[in-house]
């Protein structure tokens, strides 16, 4: 398989949890009707999505170093499929629970298994320049998700979310039968997993890395999680909140490309993430005076725009003293993060106040970002 056959693969892999993520959440407002739960029993679903997915980097993360990338992705795919079954033959809101824990768990294998086997073929600037097209193929990722979810609920209800989502994985399965390579080394060294996690839970650093991720990725899918109910409570259809993550994309986008340009202007990564909690603050405000009218998402945009600025300088940085063991290492660093954030969405189910939860993920973000540029003079 040539390099530019990998690479297209590659983003079609990479993308498919976040699009799994994203084209639910439209869902979820009528999965609330269909079961007869409240809106803060449907918002669970973005939480336990979260809780399993971070187990799920573990597993496959070490899987594709024990039986090889190849196997490790055609099963996490399998997996993923026969959950979407299951939840669409769920019968209780139980039920569809842990359908959708089960199919978080196999789209793990989509992030972490799709890394892995890009280290192995791109090194030094290439890998680079590779990871660079992949930011912009995720920025598209919620755009494509919303306004997707959004239009197959509009006319099939969640149960169209669901038969999608079983049709792609199903699609990429016979895409990787049939052409992923086994791109795994001969002698792979695997370091021990507990003693790689004790190093790293006494790491001040690996600290507020996960915590500045935590609190990024909660500040975007409260959005998502909440963003369906708070449309249908101000009489707007699912269509309407589909369109939303068309100039969500465009905020992700922009902040992707300031990210860039402000480092060739010298800026360190954490002076950008200390910029972009700043912005996230200002976004966030923007959204908590807004929340009664559909124009939240102008101000919301200002948040994706963080997210997209601040991301790639923490991820980038973070394991930079764990060389000798990238692979588990990134596979625990996911670990910490996802659980996390899968924890901060339950509390934003339980409260369903959109407004204030962006409000203290700005300040936390700022106030992490600040510990990490007075470590650095």
């Amino acid at each position: 398989m040539n390099s530019k056959s990998l690479l297209i693969l590659a983003i079609a892999l990479l993308m498919f949890p976040q699009i799994a993520q994203t084209l639910y959440s439209p869902a979820l407002a009528d999965i609330g009707e269909v079961f007869a739960v409240g809106a803060q029993q449907a918002a669970q679903t973005l939480s336990v999505y979260f809780l399993a997915f971070a187990f799920g980097v573990v597993v496959w993360g070490r899987s594709c170093d024990r039986i090889g990338r190849r196997p490790s992705m055609l099963a996490g795919l399998a997996l993923y499929a026969g959950a979407s079954v299951l939840a669409l033959n769920a019968r209780t809101f139980d039920a569809l629970l842990m359908a959708q824990a089960l199919a978080a768990f196999g789209a793990a294998v989509g992030s972490v298994v799709t890394q892995t086997l890009l280290r192995d073929r791109f090194k030094g600037t290439e890998l680079a320049q590779v990871f660079s097209i992949m930011g912009i193929a995720l920025a598209a990722s919620p755009a494509i998700g919303l306004f997707t979810g959004a239009s197959l609920v509009h006319a099939f209800g969640y149960r169209g979310v669901l038969g999608c989502l079983l049709l792609v994985s199903s699609t990429l399965w016979l895409w990787c039968l049939q052409t992923l390579p086994e791109t795994r080394p001969q002698k792979v060294e695997t370091p021990p997993l507990y003693e790689t996690l004790w190093r790293m839970l006494q790491d001040l650093d690996i600290w507020r890395s996960t915590l500045l991720v935590a609190v990024f990725n909660i500040a975007l899918f409260s959005y998502y999680s909440l963003g369906p109910f708070m449309f249908q409570r101000l009489g707007l259809s699912a269509q309407g909140f589909g369109y939303s993550g068309v100039i969500l994309a465009l905020g992700s986008g922009l902040g992707a490309w300031l990210n860039k340009r402000l480092l060739r202007r010298g800026l360190s990564g954490p002076q950008l993430v200390q910029l972009a909690g700043a912005v996230m603050l200002s976004g966030a405000s923007g959204v908590w005076l807004l929340e009664e009218s559909a124009l939240l998402v102008l101000p919301m945009t200002l948040v994706v725009l963080a997210f997209g600025m601040a991301i790639p300088n923490i991820l980038g940085s973070a394991l930079a003293n764990y060389g000798d063991r990238l692979g588990t290492a990134g596979a625990l660093l996911g670990l910490l993060y996802y659980l996390l954030i899968g924890g901060g969405l339950m509390l934003v189910a339980w409260g369903l106040a959109l407004g204030e939860t962006l409000m203290l993920c700005g300040v936390s973000a700022l106030l992490l970002a600040e510990t990490a540029c007075i470590r650095q003079t």
